[in-house]
């Protein structure tokens, strides 16, 4: 069932990504509502690697801080939230339960290599789900690259083994801060039908 038109526009057509940021939270059960949103989207062999730490208090912000370029430190600072976007490369622990019907979990336990590559690429899907639930829940989104993945590794997920994709920042955009947009490619560009 397609969904209506009002749907794909506030998850496509309209939605934009965000530099400035009314000062509106993000409550704890946004939060919740939006993890229970993302973590429905497929992942291969219902991996789920991703791993979502939301930065928001102002002690998290500062020690984000250094990690930032230059050109994303505004923006992250006043944003309500920051989601680190990381993966666990030891998602496989988890398959007995997430996978029950094969022995998954033997499939990447002994192959670094394989699991690093579906760690990361499930990962980044789970993230782009992140984007869309957001979007689906009325908050707007920032993704971003331009940061020192090692240094929010050493101050947000060293204990966990955690390793960052990207970061998100979420909270209610403010459309005086918001570009022209860019254009994207045509499906001609893009797209081959074979």
């Amino acid at each position: 069932m397609a969904i209506e038109d009002g749907a794909l526009d506030a998850l496509f057509r309209e939605a934009r990504t965000h530099y400035k940021w009314r000062d509106e939270p993000v409550s704890d059960d946004e939060l919740r509502a939006l993890y229970d949103l993302l973590r429905l989207g497929p992942t291969s062999a219902n991996s789920s690697p991703a791993r979502f730490i939301f930065v928001r208090s102002p002690e998290g912000k500062e020690r984000l801080r250094p990690a930032l370029s230059a050109g994303n430190l505004d923006k992250t600072m006043s944003a309500p939230v920051t989601a680190i976007v990381a993966y666990d490369p030891r998602f496989y622990d988890n398959l007995p339960r997430l996978f029950p019907h094969a022995d998954a979990r033997s499939w990447f336990s002994g192959n670094e290599a394989l699991a690093e590559e579906t760690a990361f690429r499930n990962g980044t899907l789970q993230g782009a789900y992140l984007i869309l639930a957001a979007r689906a829940l009325g908050l707007d989104c920032g993704p971003m690259s331009g940061f020192d993945k090692a240094k929010v590794d050493a101050a947000f997920s060293a204990d966990f083994g955690w390793k960052t994709n990207f970061l998100v920042n979420i909270g209610h955009g403010d459309p005086e801060g918001q570009q022209p947009r860019a254009p994207r490619l045509s499906f001609d560009e893009a797209c081959h039908l074979i």
